[in-house]
């Protein structure tokens, strides 16, 4: 079995490396961190990620802004991006997410399950 490919960034250390260890547990998922934003792209060239997990507030640059990089980027344009972030509420996510303008937003803590869940949906 090929292991998909998930690039998180994020700006808080903690939350990409528990991440990363509960995703990798599962035997499924090569993960890969960044903890700045700048850093994306470049990292995703090299890391050719099947999807991107993005935090929307963080220094420097914005995820809405990282996206639109990866978005207009000719390798990565078609690389699925879900935001992980504080900026949306449970209970405006809800456990499926909350979809704006064909973007998936999931509310800060999610839990695995639900991260799991969300990440297969954007898979296929």
């Amino acid at each position: 079995m090929t292991k998909k490919r998930i690039l998180i960034v994020d700006d808080e250390p903690k939350f990409t490396l528990m991440v990363r260890l509960n995703l990798e547990k599962t035997g499924s998922y090569e993960v890969k961190e960044v903890n700045a934003a700048k850093q994306a792209v470049e990292t995703a060239e090299q890391f050719k990620p099947d999807l991107v997990l993005l935090d929307v507030m963080m220094p420097g640059m914005d995820g809405g802004d990282v996206a639109a990089r990866l978005k207009s980027h000719p390798v990565l344009k078609d690389v699925p991006v879900l935001f992980v972030t504080a900026a949306v509420s449970q209970g405006e996510a809800g456990r499926q997410g909350y979809n704006s303008g064909g973007l998936l937003f999931l509310a800060k803590p999610v839990t695995l399950d639900a991260l799991i869940e969300a990440i297969e949906a954007n898979l296929r």
